[in-house]
């Protein structure tokens, strides 16, 4: 990956970048390795990009694993999405991840959670994944890049590093920002995610 991967036509689009980790990367625990994740994303991609701190948050979905180690960054990326997948993808593969089970425990994991107010692959397939049962969808993982993230208005762990870098960004199918998904959510969710201070939580 090169930073001239990313110089792909004149006009830039937000990205909104979901990171976590629960597992360690090469000796890092998670509390450091995100970080690193990020500077190296920032490295990637040059240009406007603005981090959120880190939280602490109850591994998903509960008894999973450890706990995690979540933050988001906000990109400007000129080029296509699936693109900017690859390169999330491949930074994922620097720090060590593999794809065994849904939902697993991790040693890095970055999604792309938006990208402006694209809709992808279309609003009636975002709407069906949406829709899933959860027990389902711990089972399924999509063929194609979906976007925003279906299930983005129920989780807590991505809304809260994500109102620190994107708080007035609106999810174009619901219409709603990512303030008030997060102020829709209960208080038992919100409870679990603790901003990471250094010192063990």
């Amino acid at each position: 990956m090169k930073t001239s991967d990313a110089a792909k036509g004149d006009f830039a689009t937000m990205g909104l970048v979901a990171l976590g980790a629960n597992l360690p990367s090469g000796g890092f625990p998670p509390d450091l390795s995100v970080p690193r994740a990020m500077a190296r994303l920032a490295e990637v991609l040059g240009g406007d990009v603005s981090a959120s701190r880190l939280y602490h948050t109850p591994a998903f979905p509960a008894g999973s694993g450890p706990q995690f180690v979540n933050a988001a960054m906000r990109v400007a990326w000129r080029g296509d999405p699936e693109d900017l997948l690859a390169v999330l993808h491949g930074i994922e593969a620097e720090f060590g991840r593999t794809r065994a089970h849904r939902w697993e425990a991790r040693v890095m994991d970055l999604d792309l959670i938006a990208f402006g107010d694209a809709v992808l692959p279309d609003a009636a397939t975002r709407a069906e994944w949406a829709g899933l049962p959860p027990d389902v969808a711990a089972t399924v993982v999509p063929d194609r890049l979906i976007v925003p993230h279906p299930r983005l208005a129920e989780r807590a762990f991505v809304l809260v590093p994500l109102a620190d870098v994107a708080p007035d960004w609106v999810e174009p199918t619901s219409g709603r920002s990512v303030r008030q998904m997060l102020a829709a959510l209960p208080e038992a969710d919100l409870a679990g995610v603790r901003p990471f201070d250094g010192a063990g939580g």
